[in-house]
């Protein structure tokens, strides 16, 4: 009898002893003992720690840039640049459109009155102007980047050369006032008051057979910028008469430099911005008067010194014609424009260049 009670004792122990492991298996197991128990917040809290320290991936590249300012596009680039004769005459300003030009030529006309030649890729105005009439230097330039040249009028030699060069071409005679393409202002008197209209740009390249879409090389571009002298303001006199001062002032909040012209701000008319570019490149050249009216050849292939403004500093480099275009160099190696846009003033050996 007690070999059996014993027996029966001896189970009953085992199986306590069992259950009691069971138990605290199952406790170890137990998610709301290890919650407890702090190890899987700490985990988490650990998990967030590396995550803040794991640096973020930098931004891609664009995959698109507009070749005439280094800047992004959020699709393909394939149109043609367009190119405008805009007037600069005191009673032509301020003038519509400039502040959206990527590139911007100002260089003599007649007598000290200088005339651009404004390039529009990134950017188009519905209006620009007051359009003036064409030289033969001008459209050069617009050839090197393959542009439509848009002009008002021209002798009619010029003319010839225009047709003759093969470049694609908007005379503002053919269209004057026609209300699509070029229209007259009634608030300025002629010839400084035809505007280009953008709307009317597709409808004529189509009618003259022009191709619109083609690739456009880019300039050169870099953020870094190889120093100079820290410049405040750089100014360019064309001569003694006043309206013939263009003056450049940086502004280092926007690192851009305002441009002015007879000691007034070049303004916009058409957007009241005022006119301010990341680069100044200015380019001195043979210029010969060539007629008793006062037109002139301008040596655009010769290359020379030239000064190249960015980021507030002022650098002496030379000039290049590399395959119509303009460009800076220093030591024979080839300079980069920071991204954005770009002024040129090509100026005569006896045009004064002061800076502070």
């Amino acid at each position: 009898m007690r070999k059996v009670l014993w027996l029966i004792m001896a189970v009953a122990t085992l199986l306590i002893l069992g259950a009691c492991q069971q138990d605290g298996a199952n406790q170890e197991s137990s998610p709301s003992e290890q919650t407890d128990s702090g190890e899987p917040d700490q985990i988490e809290k650990e998990e967030e720690e590396e995550k803040e320290e794991t640096p973020s991936a930098e931004e891609p590249a664009p995959a698109y840039t507009y070749p005439l300012t280094g800047e992004p596009s959020e699709e393909p680039v394939d149109h043609r640049v367009l190119s405008v004769m805009v007037n600069n005459h005191t009673k032509a300003r301020p003038q519509s459109g400039l502040s959206q030009a990527d590139v911007v030529y100002e260089v003599l006309a007649e007598g000290q009155i200088t005339r651009f030649l404004a390039l529009f890729h990134s950017e188009l105005p519905d209006k620009i102007g007051p359009v003036r009439s064409a030289r033969e230097y001008y459209f050069k330039l617009a050839g090197g980047y393959n542009a439509f040249y848009t002009y008002h009028g021209a002798a009619a030699h010029i003319n010839d050369q225009v047709a003759a060069s093969g470049i694609p071409f908007f005379d503002g005679a053919s269209y004057d006032n026609n209300g699509w393409l070029f229209e007259r202002s009634s608030e300025r008197a002629a010839p400084h008051n035809s505007y280009f209209l953008s709307n009317g740009l597709n409808q004529v390249a189509e009618q003259k057979g022009y191709e619109q879409k083609v690739e456009t090389a880019s300039l050169p571009f870099a953020e870094e910028i190889t120093e100079g002298t820290a410049v405040d303001q750089v100014t360019i006199t064309y001569s003694n008469q006043p309206q013939e001062v263009v003056t450049f002032d940086y502004d280092a909040e926007s690192e851009r430099f305002l441009r002015s012209s007879d000691g007034k701000p070049s303004m916009d008319e058409a957007n009241g911005e005022r006119v301010a570019v990341e680069n100044v490149f200015i380019v001195e050249t043979e210029h010969r008067i060539i007629d008793n009216v006062g037109r002139r050849a301008i040596d655009l292939d010769s290359g020379g010194k030239g000064y190249l403004l960015q980021k507030g500093s002022m650098k002496e480099v030379q000039w290049r014609n590399v395959d119509g275009r303009l460009l800076p160099y220093e030591d024979g190696e080839a300079l980069s424009f920071t991204p954005g846009q770009t002024w040129v003033n090509i100026i005569p050996g006896n045009a004064d260049i002061s800076s502070n």
